[in-house]
């Protein structure tokens, strides 16, 4: 049931104003209507604030680390201080180090290549492929999708149990599913983790937006997110954590900025000394604007308030977990059950439709921008589906036409700019075209479900 009633929902919180609130589209049916934006999950729009902050920046834009010139060093104390406050926002312990990135994708591929030798990975086959895929170069253990929080621990145990005692470890787990918007028991398996000698990296793309993460309170040793999930899409993203693996590491980009000195031999070869603080891994002129953007974000959700953000996300939750509740054909997407906690990210299949169909005629018809598909999560969603967990698939739409079976879902996300009218259109819409069915029809153009407009 819903937390909050509609009243005290605004009395907490309202809606944090983002970029493209007002923005119109037409309708297949004629006519338009404002946008509703519920594909946060995979980028958030950016925050007012946000904009504002880069747009007063943008005239002073100059090089990093690379000049003496006014505007050299504006940029480069607003870099270091982007880093600094992302840190505080964090709850990064003093000797931690905070990498500035393109990507929840990118961070993670900088630490698997930091990975010690020989080291083992293990991961769910329940990650976004951000987390399931970057270990090629390690031992990975894959464990199993757990149907409980309890049953994820055990399974974790287990698996640490029987490895190697000598050798290096990591554990790479979620915060909050990207799929069912579940949340992980993080600081559980951190000690789980480290109970086994190994070391423990979150993933916490869905989570940074939607919740307050202390890298000291959940003891993990890396934390990773992406910008564009957090309000500030201007491409750039962190890994903050322990500083040795990353010390010992070849530079994940060889090049200015990385080096600290390089000197000719006498052979001719090339000698370099690589920095050993957090440029060593930032090589090339660093996206200021992406660092300082994520800073503004996260000084911005800081500011407003986890607690209310939070209050009034949970409330949407129930407002759309209650409406879908109301549609027997819809079958919401869960590993841990009903009663688990989650952020706003819902995912779910309607009987009779096919899940690209459905999303088309919801954006064609209602303006509601939602995501359909596997979500780079293929074995999960398929695990959750009840399909062969061989099946290939992609992360869009299949070749299915409307009407016909698909190996994909919907999802439906939102966040902090969500206002009230957009889970209530949405809600609606999908009570509508469960009863009524679609008013235009649709075919598939290039693997995507679209309206025929042929006719």
């Amino acid at each position: 049931m819903s937390v909050l009633t509609a009243a005290s929902a605004q009395t907490i919180c309202t809606p944090l104003p983002v970029l493209g609130r007002d923005v119109t589209v037409p309708l297949v049916t004629g006519g338009e209507v404002t946008y509703a934006a519920l594909d946060y999950a995979a980028s958030a729009p950016a925050l007012q604030r946000v904009w504002d902050d880069v747009a007063a920046y943008a005239p002073y834009y100059g090089s990093v680390h690379r000049g003496a010139g006014y505007l050299s060093q504006l940029s480069t104390d607003l870099f270091e201080n982007a880093r600094r406050t992302v840190a505080e926002f964090l709850d990064c312990r003093d000797d931690d180090q905070l990498v500035f990135t393109r990507s929840t994708t990118d961070s993670l591929n900088l630490l698997a290549a930091a990975l010690p030798a020989d080291c083992q990975v293990f991961v769910f086959e329940t990650e976004h492929h951000a987390s399931l895929l970057p270990w090629r170069d390690a031992r990975v253990t894959y464990l199993n999708a757990p149907r409980t929080p309890a049953e994820a621990i055990a399974t974790l145990e287990r698996a640490l149990a029987g490895r190697d005692p000598q050798g290096p470890a990591l554990v790479c787990v979620t915060g909050a599913s990207n799929v069912t918007g579940e949340l992980w028991p993080v600081r559980e398996l951190a000690a789980a983790a480290h109970a086994h000698g190994a070391r423990i990296v979150l993933d916490a793309a869905q989570l940074a937006p939607h919740h307050p993460v202390s890298v000291r309170e959940l003891d993990v040793d890396w934390i990773a997110f992406s910008g564009h999930k957090l309000y500030a899409p201007f491409g750039s993203g962190v890994l903050a954590g322990r500083a040795d693996w990353l010390t010992a590491a070849e530079p994940y980009l060889a090049g200015g900025g990385a080096s600290r000195k390089v000197s000719r031999r006498e052979d001719g070869g090339v000698d370099v000394e690589w920095h050993e603080t957090a440029a060593r891994h930032e090589a090339g002129s660093p996206n200021v604007i992406g660092a300082y953007s994520i800073a503004s974000a996260c000084k911005a959700l800081t500011e407003a308030g986890f607690d209310t953000l939070v209050a009034r996300e949970q409330y949407l939750v129930g407002k759309v977990r209650d409406g879908l509740a109301e549609v027997p054909e819809v079958r919401v997407l869960s590993l841990f059950g009903d009663d688990a906690p989650r952020v706003g990210v819902i995912s779910f299949v309607v009987e009779g439709w096919n899940s690209s169909h459905f999303a088309a005629a919801l954006s064609a018809e209602y303006g509601i921008g939602v995501r359909d598909g596997l979500f780079c999560a293929h074995p999960l969603v398929r695990t959750l589906l009840g399909s062969d967990p061989q099946t290939q698939g992609e992360c869009g739409a299949p070749e299915a036409a409307p009407g016909e079976k698909s190996l994909n879902a919907i999802r439906v996300s939102f966040g902090a700019g969500t206002p009230d009218e957009h889970v209530e259109r949405f809600v609606n819409a999908v009570k509508e075209l469960v009863r009524n069915g679609a008013q235009w029809n649709y075919r598939t153009e290039e693997g995507r479900c679209v309206p025929d407009t042929s006719a």
